[in-house]
């Protein structure tokens, strides 16, 4: 199947790039679409602001435009989405954001979904982008594990901490599927749903299975 599915981190921290490049693997067949994750190496070595999000735009755009011919879809692989709607003006191919799609795709596995955020400046930026989606009314809540993206390299403190509120989301605020809502977190989805007992959606899982499922329909 011609052309490849471009999953794009934003950020400039390689270690994320290898771990989305693992939770994508099983996505990946010997009849295509090819999927190949790329590290925005102009971005900021992790996404925690606004400014950070608005910042990367650009160069992201760049990035995409040179790959256009090769692409059969482009991924946007971080919880702000930036410029995904940039992107979509520019580009002929489908353009997913993991955002979007982690919340489409939990919508399909429980009535209350919770996110697991990073940082608690975070929280905000996506309870923005969760009201312009129009889902805010099956949103349980949105808490914070109070590590920034290079500190996620921490498997244990990060599971740990993930653990602990995912539990209270769960518990406490009654979400019955939760969303990892940084791409730093991909290798921790499955443990973290043994844990917890309840779907664990891995965001860039979500849209790059979307993608996929737009690129062969759209050879078929």
């Amino acid at each position: 199947m011609a052309g490849t599915i471009f999953v794009i981190n934003p950020n400039s921290t390689e270690a994320v790039t290898a771990g989305i490049d693992k939770a994508v693997e099983p996505l990946r067949s010997v009849d295509g679409p090819k999927i190949a994750c790329l590290t925005l190496t102009e971005g900021p070595a992790g996404i925690q602001s606004q400014r950070d999000a608005d910042g990367v735009v650009g160069p992201l755009l760049k990035r995409a435009a040179g790959l256009e011919n090769e692409a059969a879809a482009f991924v946007v692989a971080c919880f702000s989405d930036p410029g995904m709607h940039a992107l979509r003006e520019q580009s002929r191919r489908p353009v997913l954001g993991i955002a979007e799609s982690g919340v489409f795709q939990a919508l399909t596995l429980g009535q209350r979904f919770g996110v697991i955020a990073i940082l608690p400046s975070s929280i905000q930026r996506h309870l923005r982008y969760f009201g312009a989606m129009g889902v805010m009314g099956r949103f349980a809540g949105d808490l914070s594990i109070g590590m920034g993206v290079t500190e996620l390299s921490n498997a244990e403190k990060t599971l740990e901490r993930m653990t602990a509120t995912g539990r209270t989301l769960r518990d406490t605020h009654h979400a019955d599927v939760i969303v990892m809502g940084c791409a730093g977190m991909a290798r921790f989805r499955r443990p973290l749903e043994e844990a917890l007992g309840v779907p664990v959606v891995e965001p860039t899982q979500a849209a790059t299975a979307m993608a996929v499922g737009r690129v062969r329909l759209a050879a078929a």
